[in-house]
């Protein structure tokens, strides 16, 4: 009996042991003298794990620091140099204006790859719609673009203010008589 004894105590002490390295908080063991084969329960618990989700972290770029081309994509002259100037003075980096190689139907903001965010409020500081931003591909109607991050090809829309038209209520006459 005393040796059984011993190899359990021998048990017990090397499964706290490993219990302890694979980071348990707590370890009850239970002893029992009903007889030599009776086997020892462990019971165990352990810690709670903690998921930590890492903070989501927005980069804003500093316009000035945003290089824009401009390129005229109508036959309206110095449309593209006086976009640059709208841009320059709202604090955009800017390059000099172009030509564009083909005329275009309406305004359009293209952007390299990770500047979508800057060629959104390049659209808006031009009081454009958010549809007129795309990813910058072979197929835009510009020559080189050389460093630049957005590219705006001015159409139509940007030559002409747009223009409102009010209309006066109808008038009616009663008569009395």
């Amino acid at each position: 009996m005393g040796r059984a004894i011993a190899v359990l105590v021998v048990f017990v002490v090397v499964t706290v042991a490993l219990l302890g390295r694979v980071g348990t908080s707590s370890v009850a063991v239970r002893s029992t003298r009903s007889g030599p084969s009776t086997p020892v329960p462990v019971a165990t618990s352990r810690r709670p794990t903690a998921t930590t989700v890492p903070p989501t972290t927005t980069t804003t770029i500093p316009p000035s620091s945003v290089a824009v081309l401009v390129a005229n994509g109508t036959q309206v002259n110095g449309l593209a140099g006086r976009t640059t100037t709208t841009l320059k003075s709202a604090g955009w980096g800017t390059l000099p204006a172009v030509n564009a190689t083909a005329q275009v139907s309406k305004t359009m903001v293209y952007y390299v790859a990770g500047f979508q965010q800057p060629a959104a409020a390049v659209a808006s500081a031009l009081g454009l719609p958010s549809d007129v931003v795309a990813p910058y591909t072979s197929g835009v109607p510009v020559g080189t673009v050389g460093s630049a991050k957005v590219v705006v090809v001015a159409g139509p829309d940007l030559a002409s203010p747009a223009t409102t038209t009010t209309t006066a209520p109808p008038t009616t006459t009663a008569r009395h008589g």
